[in-house]
């Protein structure tokens, strides 16, 4: 992870990392002036995706264009759904990822619904992916929020299953919302039961580049964290961060 690029208006950065990272700003309190820091930084540091509240996202859109010299492609705008505890019905679901396509997102991170799933209720865990994707289909990947915390590691597996087979591009570790965030073992469990054709994001505490460096070692595609600056910019003498 040492490619390099250089912003002539910036430092020089981790291109490679900075690629799996989604930028993320997830705090009830973000103003819209927080959201457009966040798009600069993203658009700078060439970040995969910016993550917002389905409120802001036709906000982060518009920020967007233009921020890249070139034509080149802006990062994805990322909404939520369900967030942060996965107990809205499936239907009120799929509905709010239509809604934050029409503004403008082109990922969507969904929440299981956690009870279902602890209770034994694959198929309604399955449904709930399932009206995402459908809501989805063809206009914006789905990433499947498992809250690993919350889980046995038998639920993980299972829940990556019934993820991988109602079509979902991703699995995701965590909220960043409860009592634990992504973990190297996690991720492992993970990789080895979607294999290589559904994508693992590692999000919630991932604030230094080893953390994030750790991940992408156990099998993590994506990187969820507000901390994606710090993880890929040298310092002023040229070195990576730590």
């Amino acid at each position: 992870m040492t490619t390099r690029a250089h912003d002539p208006q910036g430092p020089p950065f981790d291109l490679e990392l900075a690629g799996r990272i989604d930028h993320t700003l997830l705090r009830p309190e973000a103003t819209g002036a927080d959201v457009e820091r966040l798009c600069a930084e993203a658009a700078a540091y060439r970040f995969a995706a910016v993550c917002v509240h389905p409120l802001r996202v036709r906000h982060a859109a518009r920020t967007l264009v233009g921020l890249l010299p070139g034509g080149a492609p802006p990062p994805a705008v990322c909404s939520v759904t369900g967030f942060p505890h996965g107990a809205t019905p499936a239907e009120v679901k799929a509905a709010e990822a239509a809604r934050a396509i029409a503004d403008g997102a082109r990922e969507i991170d969904m929440v299981i619904p956690i009870g279902a799933l602890k209770e034994g209720d694959d198929a309604e865990v399955g449904r709930h992916i399932a009206a995402v994707v459908g809501a989805c289909a063809g206009r914006a990947l789905v990433k499947v929020i498992l809250e690993c915390c919350l889980l046995d590691d038998d639920e993980k597996r299972r829940a990556c299953r019934i993820a991988a087979d109602a079509g979902a591009a991703y699995v995701k570790t965590s909220t960043g919302f409860s009592s634990g965030g992504a973990t190297e073992a996690d991720v492992r469990l993970m990789r080895a039961v979607v294999g290589p054709g559904v994508g693992i994001k590692a999000a919630g505490g991932i604030r230094y580049r080893a953390a994030a460096l750790a991940m992408v070692a156990a099998g993590a595609d994506r990187i969820g964290t507000s901390a994606g600056v710090r993880l890929v910019q040298w310092n002023e003498r040229g070195q990576a961060p730590a």
